[in-house]
């Protein structure tokens, strides 16, 4: 693809871990340039995140794709004149530092906007830049929490569960990008210029999980009601939940809207359930749902997972397996979309070893677009950005990038 969608637009990233890089992503995806900023040494934490060899997380490579990668020492007088610089010359600013933090460095949204007033800051933060709990810090698994969703995560008569990756982190850096993106739209689709206060987004991890929580807060305003972990399930919503098969393997059924269940019990023999007027709608079905569960649970042990899927998309039941990660990287749905890219990657061996990454998403022209690089080792292109973009010379980009120290 010749031309992205965000070819000529250049982001300023400063933050780490996973939110701000999440939204980083998403912008380099499409075509932006993406100068990722790190601390000179360690680089980001998420490098050692989960790393079982060598010394550079997975993780680490697959938030960071597509960015370049430079060190600079932002406590420094020339590491802030760097970051300065480079901002003037930026069309986004993107950080995740605690509220305050910026600020303190000289670089906070009053210095980025007297270099450059159109730049669009993109602030994510645990609690938001205002409120009683601004300053404190906060990682996904508090923000998951207070947000409302752990509450609903796991089996009822259990603690909490978490869902196996920082969701909390990935949602916000969603709305990160989103806010990246309405702040180019308006600066460009307006003949004044947007003040700086509208040009600040803020992004909180904990209102950015409690935006995915649907009706939690209105049902309980509304109805009293209470909303509690269900395991598989999903309240009020009958029969849905994950069966297991004749083969040890595990399936997702969904055929809870009313025309879809009739079809659901004749497929499992079940055409009693399937006429009972009682179970027509999912208020009664929710009633009875263990009966359910029970039926269709004999049902897909009598049968090895794949005749149990072939058997329901012929009756046009939607289902689906509980993928592995091997089941993914088998997967001729994600193979013929490009979901699963390979790259020559450093995992500690003495050769590099084929590994795939995630593809794109959206798909444009019905394949993912192509994945144009890993996450970059640490300052790989410091002193090709402050060389190239911003002239520096050698001397003077030893001493922003902490070299010197």
């Amino acid at each position: 693809m010749s031309q992205l969608p965000l070819s000529g637009v250049r982001v300023l990233e400063l933050g780490n871990y996973i939110a701000a890089p999440t939204a980083g992503r998403l912008l380099a995806d499409f075509g932006a340039e993406v100068i990722k900023v790190e601390r000179p040494g360690t680089g980001d934490e998420i490098r050692n995140w989960r790393l079982y060899a060598g010394d550079t997380s997975m993780l680490y490579r697959t938030l960071n794709r597509n960015k370049r990668s430079i060190t600079l020492d932002m406590r420094s007088a020339a590491g802030k004149q760097a970051v300065l610089d480079l901002a003037a010359r930026s069309d986004v600013v993107l950080e995740n530092f605690r509220p305050g933090t910026l600020e303190k460095w000289g670089l906070g949204p009053a210095e980025l906007d007297a270099v450059n007033p159109d730049v669009v800051l993109v602030r994510i933060s645990a609690f938001g830049q205002t409120g009683p709990l601004s300053s404190r810090p906060g990682f996904a698994a508090v923000a998951e929490a207070m947000g409302g969703l752990r509450a609903l995560v796991g089996e009822a008569d259990r603690p909490p569960s978490r869902t196996g990756v920082s969701i909390g982190d990935s949602i916000a850096g969603l709305y990160g990008a989103f806010s990246a993106m309405m702040g180019l739209y308006q600066r460009e689709s307006r003949t004044d210029r947007p003040a700086l206060d509208r040009r600040c987004m803020d992004v909180a991890l904990n209102e950015a999980v409690f935006s995915m929580m649907e009706s939690l807060v209105p049902d309980h305003l509304a109805y009293g009601v209470e909303r509690r972990r269900v395991g598989g399930r999903m309240e009020g919503i009958a029969p849905s939940n994950a069966y297991v098969c004749a083969d040890g393997g595990s399936v997702v059924i969904a055929g809870n809207g009313d025309s879809i269940y009739g079809r659901f019990m004749t497929v499992i023999g079940r055409a009693d359930l399937g006429g009972d007027p009682e179970l027509a709608s999912n208020a009664g079905r929710w009633a009875r749902r263990d009966e359910l569960d029970g039926a269709i649970e004999t049902w897909t042990r009598s049968l090895p997972r794949d005749e149990v899927l072939a058997r329901l998309e012929e009756a046009g039941v939607p289902a689906g397996p509980i993928h592995s990660a091997a089941d993914i990287v088998a997967d001729e749905q994600f193979r013929a979309r490009d979901m699963v890219q390979y790259f020559d990657v450093d995992t500690g061996g003495a050769e590099p070893a084929r590994v795939g990454f995630p593809g794109i998403v959206p798909v444009l022209d019905g394949r993912s677009v192509p994945v144009r690089s890993v996450g970059p080792d640490l300052g790989a292109d410091t002193a090709a950005v402050l060389g190239g973009l911003l002239g520096y010379t050698p001397d003077t980009i030893r001493a922003a990038s902490g070299e010197d120290a």
